[in-house]
């Protein structure tokens, strides 16, 4: 029998290798310094080489051999032997991979504890983003990893053949359990074109949601097409947990959310019940977040070559501006607007397009009369997802800070922007598919030369609490007199939100005699998408509902007549044989994969955010998302 929806999700502690740091920093050329006793360095040899980031490992380009032992374990192919064959969507003609045994049973680790990679990460208590009551749940970030194993495939019992495989494969679909819906040792033959699992971290919210036998069908047959789900809750948790960083450094470190990341109004309302601010780069961006309750003075106004009418909105609210060039900063004075602003500086040795160089930096302090306007400081980002370059060049940037205020200035504020990472999938999950992965796991041969790194070691409020930690910065940051500001987008939206499709097609295709199902959703991949890395969206979805079968390769294309419109190339093993009516679950896509490349290609409907709220009774209602 079929493994229930909720224990699809598989719950795994993290290690995994973090991207290689960004060039190390200094700025250029460094304005007049004093010794000062305030101030701490951090020791030359400390410094991270000077390498850019590193994607994720590329798969490799040879298929693992399958022995002539496991080819029993498999189920005979249907009769398709060319891509003419005849579609089919019914359970029982489905193709099935069936294994010897149950899935073996994984650890029901705590889905928000977050494992460092080093040893000298610093433990701080810090809030549970994903627990009901946030005044009570707390959690430790530490360097242990908490997590259980991946089970070993050496260790799998060897597979049945013939019939009793396919009795033996049949799962008790009644009980709830976090279990993985695929040995990979027990796949036979098989196993060289399923792919690995990569279940994702799941929230209580989402159990809850899988678990209803009436929810999920019913907003699928009000929306009439693909939707996502928004579970704000979360969100106002992920505020709590980064805030508490901050206070266990002793800091009132400022929090604005990129809402670039998605343009729910549910999470712009979280927003400001929570007392976090907005950054924003368009006026259409700032206009929603008026209106959606964040005061002007909560808002940040980033992006380049901003336009006048963007300009005066933001001062006319009180919004703190990042200045991206020395023409904005011009065009602020000669306007004569009283405004607020923090120059955004370009790391030395860095080609991005953003950012004051450190001659422009020395020329907006030093050597120009800024009027009615206000230099509150200095911002940056940096891309990847390691602490070490953050801590250091903000440890350069109190230097500048000091320095501007030698020359009259406020300079009290350093923005260390976003960039703070997510734990999509397992620590054992993503290694194991990092290691094996390749052009056999996947739908027509597709090669991918990177991917997303859906795991990371220190995500979120642990990784802020890493950076504060690093040469004192905390300490440094409050002897100056010195706030922290960050603008976390992805973090935020951590575990609060999913997208789902129904199912609408289903064809059977083969590989070297394996059959698996080529699907076809009602919506596209623009609505699931990872823009920042030539990577599909890799954590598995969930099939709903739940009901008996077998574990089934599966990849899922898009509704539309592009060859390339494809959700998932990969062979997902999936509990059962998908059908048509059934829903496929992505989880936590509510950091950019919603909103980012979405379009009405076709005509066909832009998928609608529907929200989550708690209701009398432990229950969940929905209403949808004001925009």
């Amino acid at each position: 029998m079929g493994l229930s929806a909720v224990a699809q999700f598989s719950l795994w502690d993290a290690e995994d290798p973090a991207p290689t740091p960004p060039p190390d920093i200094a700025p250029e050329p460094t304005p007049p310094t004093r010794p000062r006793t305030r101030r701490k360095r951090a020791a030359a040899a400390d410094r991270a080489p000077d390498d850019a980031p590193a994607p994720a490992a590329a798969e490799p380009t040879t298929a693992p051999a399958a022995s002539t032992a496991d080819a029993a374990a498999v189920a005979p192919a249907d009769s398709i032997a060319a891509e003419d064959a005849e579609d089919t969507a019914m359970a029982n003609d489905s193709p099935s991979i069936h294994s010897g045994t149950e899935p073996s049973t994984l650890v029901d680790a705590a889905p928000t504890t977050a494992s460092t990679a080093a040893e000298s990460a610093p433990t701080v208590a810090v809030l549970d983003p994903g627990a009901t009551n946030n005044t009570a749940a707390r959690r430790a970030i530490t360097p242990a990893d908490a997590g259980a194993a991946a089970p070993d495939p050496e260790d799998t019992p060897a597979a049945e053949s013939g019939t009793d495989a396919a009795a033996s494969a049949e799962i008790d679909s009644a009980t709830p359990r976090f279990e993985s819906p695929e040995p990979r040792a027990e796949f036979g033959a098989a196993a060289a074109w399923i792919a690995a699992a990569l279940p994702a971290h799941a929230d209580e919210w989402e159990r809850r949601l899988l678990d209803d036998r009436e929810l999920l069908g019913d907003i699928a047959f009000a929306v009439g097409g693909p939707f996502h789900v928004m579970y704000p809750d979360r969100v106002g948790g992920n505020i709590e947990a980064f805030r508490q960083a901050f206070a266990a450094a002793g800091l009132d470190g400022a929090i604005y959310y990129g809402k670039k990341a998605n343009k729910a109004g549910c999470v712009v309302r979280a927003c400001a019940e929570h007392g976090a601010g907005v950054d924003v780069a368009s006026t259409g961006e700032l206009v929603a977040a008026l209106a959606h309750g964040v005061r002007g003075e909560d808002l940040m106004v980033t992006g380049p070559a901003k336009s006048d009418r963007l300009l005066w909105l933001a001062a006319r609210h009180g919004a703190l501006i990042t200045v991206d060039e020395p023409g904005e900063l011009d065009r602020l004075v000669a306007a004569g607007i009283a405004a607020r602003v923090l120059l955004r500086v370009r790391p030395p040795g860095s080609d991005s397009r953003f950012g004051l160089t450190g001659t422009e930096l020395n020329h907006a302090v030093a050597g120009s009369d800024l009027g009615p306007v206000r230099l509150a400081g200095f911002s940056f980002h940096l891309s990847g997802y390691e602490p070490t370059p953050r801590a250091e060049l903000a440890a350069e940037l109190i230097e500048r800070c000091l320095w501007a205020r030698d020359h009259g200035h406020q300079a009290a504020m350093i923005s260390l922007g976003g960039g703070f990472g997510v734990d999509y999938v397992p620590a054992p999950a993503w290694d194991r598919f990092t290691a094996e992965a390749g052009p056999q796991w996947f739908h027509a041969g597709k090669r991918f030369d990177s991917y997303y790194p859906y795991h990371c070691p220190t995500p979120g409020a642990a990784m802020l609490a890493t950076v504060l930690e690093y040469a004192d910065l905390a300490k440094n940051l409050r002897d100056n007199g010195i706030r922290p500001a960050i603008e976390p987008g992805r973090a935020l939206l951590d575990r609060a939100g999913s997208t789902v499709f129904r199912v609408q097609g289903s064809k059977v295709r083969s590989v070297h005699d394996i059959s698996y199902q080529l699907l076809t959703v009602d919506g596209t991949s623009l609505s699931l998408s990872e823009q920042w890395f030539s990577s599909e969206y890799l954590p598995d979805p969930v099939l709903w509902p739940t009901r008996p079968g077998t574990v089934t390769g599966a990849c899922v294309g898009a509704a539309t007549c592009l060859e390339s419109d494809m959700l998932s190339w990969r062979r997902i093993p999936l509990p059962r044989p998908a059908t048509v009516g059934d829903l496929l679950v992505y989880p936590n896509t509510a950091g950019y994969q919603m909103d980012s490349n979405e379009s009405a290609f076709h005509q066909l409907p832009i998928p609608p955010k529907v929200v989550l709220h708690e209701a009398p009774g432990g229950r969940l209602r929905w209403t949808l998302d004001a925009g």
